[in-house]
């Protein structure tokens, strides 16, 4: 458990964070929400003790292992995929190294009555137990199902790391610290480097693991399935719900109103207050009443609003000029670099106003088909586009074709058509580029700032197919939905790249999943697609099961048990049982006690430091007395059957 007391954060004179306190529990997933710059990753670099803060602390027990993923790193490649991963294992040889030593000083030493020996020997205990919980059966087997489900084929394990884009050297590094098993994991936007199949399985190992979780993301879906608490950081405070995201923003809402309400009631009182400040300044016989009133407006504390609410905005397409009945038209398409097979066989039809998804694996097509329809790259086979379409492309190195030499609001002024004209600020807040960040020259904005602003550009001009390759990498989840809205209001055709399985939701009406070389067409929304992949990977593992269960005539029969074996077995099953209720019995115990220091804790009734060693203590109790309930009641099914 982390307890956060009362971090306060400047940058010069600006306030990012102020006074905040909470507690992350052995058990919390945490969504770390707030709109860009409100102070999320800072938090977490604080956290992970990579940044301190202005003042204020983090206190967490002693011996507690907190892995961190950054958004960006720095990443080497002088090995290979399966040694680099295997690094996450190196705690588990100087763990083991430590306790050898201290074996061997208590194999040297004569002074068992000694408080030192006795001290040696309980370290020694504590790290064995460790040890003990930290034990890998299958190391190898853990390093395999690991990057299988980040998207890794068994052949790139003996390749170099420099081999591999930055995206999947990433992956590397999530890999790293899922398998270094950390107490407290922190991840800061995980998902922008994965895609569907590998979020859905990051999503799932998440799900099922122990520890404490702190998550930023901008993927809703994602952050829904994995968190069951969300902090917002706003304004530099901060807002505690122990509810996932959904549920949150039901719940946002209604502060909102109520926050405004409270600023509406006080900036009439601070109103009418200065009026009568105004009105009576000069009077001698209400100098009281004067001065009363002037001290009063000194001693409010002034209520803010959260920051502006566009999730109103309504961007809206100009109109799309009509093109043919099928925009696009793919027959026998295939693909080649060198002796490598992308994709062959590909054939389809994309009809005036659908809108399609493109998803699958990263590598394993995607981009490299738009880039054939855009007529950027050679190709075999026929790909046909309609009468009069005109095609609006969105691409990561989009950023690269604006004018550097002008603002981000000249940038948009120049494309700006009818009533978006007069709500061109709006646009740009929306997007993030708020107050004086429409002033800034193009040539100083960050990459992902280009990015941002090629999108708006794009989405202002006429066009009737938009083709846009991983849109929402660089956006948060509001502006997301303003884009999301756009696009489903959009009356012309779209195809869409991406992992994002929110943004796609509600969107799309067909997708074409990349993978094995092929391309297949499903005529379903993106979770339908999803709900069918599940269920036909089910039905795969069945047919495996069954044709390794063992038939019938070889099975032992309970009718054939002799009465000595009948009773040792009613024997056996009588101590399951027993041993079963004890361990419940317990694990109820160690509950209440932890859910009663950590009371203490978040009402901060205790200045004891010792407290975090003996929470810590339960909390490792009650882990090992699950796994023995686990066996025991596994035990018990097996006696049963």
């Amino acid at each position: 458990m982390i307890s956060i007391q009362n971090l306060h954060v400047e940058f010069g004179s600006t306030v990012l964070l102020d006074d905040i306190n909470y507690v992350i529990n052995k058990r919390d997933r945490i969504a770390l929400v707030g709109k860009n710059g409100a102070g999320k990753s800072t938090m977490l670099k604080i956290i992970a003790g990579i940044q301190s803060p202005t003042s204020g602390r983090v206190a967490l027990p002693t011996d507690t292992t907190i892995g961190y993923l950054p958004q960006q790193m720095v990443l080497t490649d002088t090995l290979t995929v399966r040694d680099e991963v295997e690094k996450a294992f190196a705690h588990l040889h100087e763990l083991d190294a430590t306790i050898d030593a201290m074996n061997a000083e208590l194999a040297s030493r004569t002074d068992y009555e000694s408080e030192s020996y006795q001290d040696l020997i309980d370290r020694l205990s504590l790290k064995t137990e460790v040890r003990t919980m930290m034990q890998s059966e299958n190391m190898d087997a853990e390093i395999e199902k690991t990057l299988l489900g980040l998207g890794f084929e068994r052949s790139d394990f003996e390749r170099p790391t420099g081999e591999f884009s930055g995206g999947w050297r990433m992956r590397v590094e999530i890999a790293k610290l899922l398998l270094q098993k950390p107490d407290v994991l922190l991840l800061d936007e995980p998902t922008n480097h994965l895609d569907i199949d590998s979020i859905q399985w990051l999503e799932n190992f998440l799900k099922n693991r122990n520890g404490a979780l702190l998550l930023v993301s901008h993927d809703r879906a994602f952050i829904d399935r994995v968190t069951n608490r969300t902090i917002e950081i706003s304004l530099g405070r901060i807002y505690d719900y122990q509810v996932n995201y959904s549920h949150f923003v039901e719940l946002r809402k209604e502060r909102l109103e109520q926050q405004r309400r409270a600023y509406e009631n006080q900036q009439k009182m601070i109103h009418d207050t200065e009026d009568f400040i105004e009105k009576f300044r000069y009077k001698a016989t209400k100098a009281v009443q004067v001065q009363s009133r002037i001290k009063q407006l000194e001693k409010i504390e002034r209520i803010e609003i959260d920051e502006v609410d566009t999730s109103r905005l309504r961007l809206k397409f100009p109109p799309a000029p009509r093109s043919g009945d099928y925009p696009v038209i793919a027959n026998d398409v295939r693909k080649d670099y060198g002796t490598l097979n992308v994709f062959s066989g590909v054939t389809f039809t994309i009809k005036r106003g659908e809108k399609v998804a493109f998803v699958g694996k990263n590598g394993a097509g995607k981009s490299t088909l738009v880039k054939c329809i855009m007529g950027e790259i050679p190709f075999e086979g026929e790909l046909k586009i309609g009468h009069n379409v005109k095609i609006g492309y969105f691409a990561q190195n989009q950023a690269q074709l604006l004018d550097e030499s002008i603002t981000v609001f000249d940038t948009i002024d120049r494309v700006a058509v009818g009533d978006i004209r007069t709500r061109i600020n709006d646009l740009l807040g929306a997007f993030m580029f708020g107050g004086k960040a429409s002033e800034k020259k193009v040539k100083v904005l960050s990459g992902g700032e280009k990015s941002r602003l090629a999108m708006i550009k794009l989405l202002l001009e006429p066009v009737n197919l938009l083709i846009l390759d991983e849109p929402t990498n660089h956006l948060d989840m509001r502006t997301k939905d303003i884009l999301k809205q756009a696009i489903t209001d959009f009356d012309g055709t779209v195809i869409v790249v991406s992992h994002d399985r929110d943004f796609l939701d509600g969107m799309v009406q067909k997708v074409y999943e990349f993978g094995d070389h092929r391309v297949r067409e499903h005529l379903c929304g993106i979770w339908e697609f999803l709900e069918k992949k599940q269920l036909d990977s089910l039905q795969q593992i069945e047919a495996s099961d069954k044709s390794h269960e063992p038939k019938a005539e070889n099975m032992p029969s309970a009718g054939r048990l002799s009465y000595e074996e009948q009773k040792e077995r009613e024997r056996k099953h009588k101590q399951a049982q027993k041993r079963v209720k004890q361990l419940e019995e317990r694990i109820q115990q160690l509950e209440q006690d932890i859910t009663a220091i950590e009371q203490q804790l978040s009402e901060g009734q205790t200045d004891d430091p010792s407290i975090y060693d003996r929470h810590a203590a339960l909390q490792t109790e009650l882990d090992q007395t699950l796994t023995e309930w686990e066996n025991a009641s596994l035990a018990l099914e097996d006696n049963m059957t």
